[in-house]
């Protein structure tokens, strides 16, 4: 299968992993739930976990690599104040300022 399309993305987080299983099919994420999140990956996309923290998916079929890539992103998105989640490499989180003491 010859891969035109990718999408990556980024985990930020302690203790927050990825891993892809029997042949990029099955895809684990650790994202401080009390268990693992399991993914099915769809026929048309392939699952690559460069580094515990780096997601790469890849396929011929764009709007389903960038579908499967929003469900992940779904599991976890990034939240506004620390920054924590799973982004795509090229996404800019504006973080917010917390809350004043006096």
């Amino acid at each position: 299968m010859e891969a035109k399309f990718f999408r990556f993305l980024k985990i930020v987080g302690v203790g927050f992993k990825a891993r892809a299983e029997s042949e990029g099919r099955l895809l684990y994420l650790k994202l401080g739930y009390s268990h693992e999140v399991e993914l099915s990956v769809p026929p048309a996309v392939r699952v690559f976990c460069f580094k515990p923290n780096i997601i790469c998916c890849t396929g011929i079929d764009k709007q389903r690599v960038h579908q499967f890539a929003a469900s992940v992103r779904s599991c976890k998105p990034p939240e506004v104040y620390k920054g924590k989640g799973i982004m795509y490499t090229d996404e800019v989180i504006k973080k917010k300022q917390g809350k004043k003491s006096k």
